[in-house]
């Protein structure tokens, strides 16, 4: 039956299309829609029986999803753990991903006026550079000390990684002063963090043989030949022995015995060794012992993160509960806290490593105690900090948690750790690894532009030699002695404390000091005068 123009028009269909789709069409499709109805009526018409089938909407469905999962995933970006004080932008967060540096990407530049602070300015370094040259007797002996293979030297460090450091450095030497070869050195487990790391997982083994190959022979394991020799066990060294001690005391029983095993380095060695042998212990310090690549590699990176807008301040704050106990201070943060102090210190009275004749006030008064927060937020602002800089925090928790650093967070609120700057998952292989992540501290605080540590130990003297080393880079000692009691004079006006503080620390920005002005002072942390000279001294550096 023939169907009428009218009745044609009246069973005409219609499809209802989503908004979404409809803006998915570009322009140019729906111009050619408009001008082609006859072709869409057409296509209308193939279309019908894919419409009618409910597989064909199933699939349509599952496409859309597909596509719109892809999108959030082209879209997404991971939340990094940081404080409120830090954020990335999603372009930054790509390029911290990819570990390049902030200057290669041109991703900001730094502010000019940043540059122009008096604080950022860096001390005169006087033209002292690195200069390692051995005398000609030195080269002579390291024929004859390469060609033995009968005396071994093993040895067992212990302590945190400063102290570990500082022992190896020794145990380089005391094998140099024997004629020995040096089986590398055994890392006690520390019994306060459990860390069982041992010297390859710290530090690159290949560089520390490598570097020191003319030097001491330095071997993985005992040859077969001596495992089963009975070994000569010194558990005690005298502190600051003489080369000459260590051969009347040692080598006789060493070429007996073939093996000898020291333990507890830490200050048994002479500060005061003939030439040859300080630049030794400048040569393991400053170029043999290396961190491992995978702990170099991360350190580098949150470096370049803390550096992308900018100077930095490193500081090395040492507030925790231990550090309280061992220097027979008191944190002054309550009452309550002082009690928890006094008793534990009671309780273990060997924990006290400073003199225990002083009272609190005492030791206070001479400089013997950490600063608090409150007194490094006094001191940055007199040293003319501005409160934009931006500050990476070095060390463990300090008592009272992170709340004890509120005095510094409010006056710099730009501060950031370790935690802050890394990306999720970065910092998991170097958890419950305490030396571990005292490595990456340690790298991030020697590349800072100014470096303070908030009291002495072995981190901030291993990286005040670190920076002197380097170039004489600004490190800020503080002078606890003469400037706390202007801390304690409330009614001193602040122009007027400013001043004194600053005029305090005129010399102790990190200029070049020599070593020997001062009996038993360490080269690894003065290297001026025996491993560094000036322009007016003829040398080639290492």
């Amino acid at each position: 039956m023939a169907v009428t123009k009218s009745n044609r028009k009246k069973h005409q269909s219609y499809i209802s299309v989503s908004s979404q789709i409809i803006s998915s069409i570009s322009q140019s499709s729906l111009e050619c829609l408009l001008e082609s109805p006859k072709k869409k009526h057409i296509s209308s018409l193939k279309l019908r029986p894919f419409l009618k089938n409910p597989r064909f909407w199933v699939f349509l469905m599952f496409v859309l999803c597909f596509l719109c999962m892809l999108k959030m995933w082209f879209h997404f970006e991971p939340v990094t753990p940081l404080t409120q004080n830090i954020y990335f932008t999603p372009q930054e967060k790509t390029i911290l991903s990819t570990g390049l540096s902030s200057s290669q990407l041109n991703l900001v530049e730094i502010e000019e006026t940043d540059n122009k602070i008096e604080f950022w300015k860096q001390p005169e370094g006087m033209g002292y550079r690195p200069c390692l040259d051995f005398s000609v007797k030195y080269g002579e002996e390291t024929d004859e000390i390469m060609k033995d293979r009968t005396k071994y030297l093993m040895v067992v460090v212990a302590g945190g990684l400063n102290q570990q450091r500082n022992q190896i450095v020794d145990a380089v030497v005391i094998a140099r002063i024997l004629g020995a070869s040096l089986v590398v050195p055994i890392l006690q487990v520390n019994v306060i963090w459990g860390d069982e790391s041992e010297f390859s997982d710290i530090f690159d083994l290949d560089q520390f043989k490598n570097v020191l190959a003319n030097d001491v022979r330095i071997v993985s394991s005992l040859p077969s030949t001596h495992l089963m020799t009975r070994h000569t066990r010194e558990k005690t060294t005298p502190l600051h022995v003489s080369p000459e001690w260590i051969r009347s005391r040692y080598l006789k029983r060493l070429k007996r015995d073939g093996v000898l095993l020291l333990r507890g380095l830490d200050s048994r060695l002479s500060k005061d060794l003939p030439s040859d042998l300080q630049k030794l212990r400048c040569k393991v310090a400053f170029h043999a012992l290396r961190f491992a690549p995978h702990i170099s590699e991360l350190g580098n990176k949150l470096t370049e993160r803390m550096r992308r807008k900018g100077p930095y301040l490193a500081l090395h704050l040492r507030m925790e509960k231990d550090v309280w106990v061992r220097t027979g201070c008191l944190p002054g943060l309550s009452q309550e806290y002082d009690v928890m102090i006094n008793n534990e210190r009671k309780s273990r009275p060997k924990l006290l490593t400073s003199r225990n004749n002083m009272t609190y006030h005492d030791r206070k008064l001479a400089g013997l105690c950490p600063l608090n927060a409150l007194e490094v937020t006094r001191l940055l602002k007199s040293l003319g900090a501005p409160k934009s800089t931006r500050i990476y925090w070095a060390g463990g928790i300090p008592l009272g948690g992170k709340e004890t650093l509120q005095p510094l967070t409010r006056e710099f609120p730009h501060f950031y750790n370790k935690e802050d700057l890394a990306l999720p998952g970065e910092l998991e292989p170097f958890e419950k690894k305490a030396s571990l992540m005292a490595a990456i501290d340690h790298i991030i605080s020697e590349n800072s532009n100014v470096f303070m540590a908030s009291h002495g130990g072995n981190m901030g003297h291993a990286i005040q030699g670190q920076r002197a080393y380097a170039g004489h880079k600004k490190t800020i000692t503080p002078n606890k002695r003469q400037m706390i009691r202007y801390f304690m004079n409330s009614s001193l006006p602040e122009a007027e404390f400013n001043k004194i503080i600053m005029d305090l620390h005129r010399d102790s920005l990190g200029q070049p000091e020599l070593r020997t002005s001062k009996v038993r002072r360490d080269v690894t942390k003065y290297p001026v005068p025996e491993c560094m000279c000036n322009n007016s001294v003829t040398h080639s550096s290492f």
